[in-house]
Parts: C-alpha cells; sequence; structure tokens
C-alpha cells in the first residue's frame, strides 16, 4: 500500500492577550476597532451626560429669564465653572452624538447590505465615521465658540 503524501503544514498564526502595560503603546487597532471602540465610549458619555443635557433642555425652554441665564451660563460661567468649561462639556456632547449616530448608520448599512462587510468596505466605511464626526464636531464647535 502507498503512502498518501500530506503537504508540509504552514505554521498557525500566533494569538496572545494583550498585556495593558506593555503592549497598548505598540497595539495597532483597525480603524474599524477604533470606531467599535468610540462608539461605545460615546454611547458612555452621552448616558452619564444625560443629567446635563435634561439641566440645558430645562434651562432653555422653561422661560425668557432662564433662556438668558442659560446663554450666561456659557459665556461667562456657572458658579466656580468657567464658560469655557461648558462650552468644552457642551462639544464632548456634540461630538458624542455625532459620532454615535453616524457610527449607528455605518451599522444598518451593513446590516442591509450584507455584501458590505468585508474587510476594504469596513475599512473605507469606518475611516468615513471617523472623518464626518471629527469633520462636523469641528464646524459646529466653531459656531459654538463663536468663530462665526
Amino acid at each position: 500500500m502507498t503512502e498518501l503524501a500530506t503537504p508540509p503544514r504552514q505554521p498557525r498564526r500566533e494569538f496572545r492577550n494583550i498585556n495593558p502595560l506593555s503592549d497598548l503603546t505598540t497595539y495597532r487597532l483597525p480603524p474599524a476597532g477604533i470606531v467599535s471602540i468610540l462608539h461605545r465610549i460615546s454611547g458612555a458619555l452621552m448616558f452619564l451626560l444625560l443629567p446635563f443635557i435634561i439641566w440645558m433642555f430645562d434651562t432653555s425652554v422653561s422661560s425668557e429669564i432662564s433662556f438668558a441665564r442659560f446663554k450666561a451660563a456659557f459665556n461667562s460661567g456657572l458658579g466656580f465653572v468657567p464658560g469655557w468649561f461648558i462650552k468644552l462639556v457642551a462639544l464632548a456632547l456634540i461630538w458624542a452624538y455625532l459620532h454615535h449616530f453616524i457610527a449607528g448608520l455605518r451599522h444598518l448599512y451593513m446590516d442591509v447590505n450584507h455584501h458590505a462587510v468585508d474587510k476594504k468596505t469596513g475599512n473605507s466605511t469606518a475611516l468615513a465615521t471617523l472623518f464626518l464626526s471629527i469633520l462636523l464636531t469641528v464646524v459646529l464647535g466653531a459656531k459654538l465658540f463663536g468663530l462665526y
């Protein structure tokens, strides 16, 4: 009986755990991984700052006097908190909402188009998500800080 020749085996890829102290500075995530992590961070940020969002909405629609106080909080501050810090918190909320919304649209697009779940499309849609969220945040941040 003749022996069948078996092809030589290729070495298996090595998967290892990431050590946060030594590997995080050199570990490179693909853009889709960055978008995924930022999607979670933006959702958590919006959830944690929900009391601030409710305060902003309540203060802005209660009356004309409370709206003037709301504008004054953004311009000159509120108590010991300076106005620029309140604007930075609002800008973080703007980024969180925009990024979460655009990343959610990306996920919906991938769910609807089953053929769009390949590496090339995932990379390009992740880069588009990052670019759009940062661009829109810069535009709205410029408006928030009074640049136009």
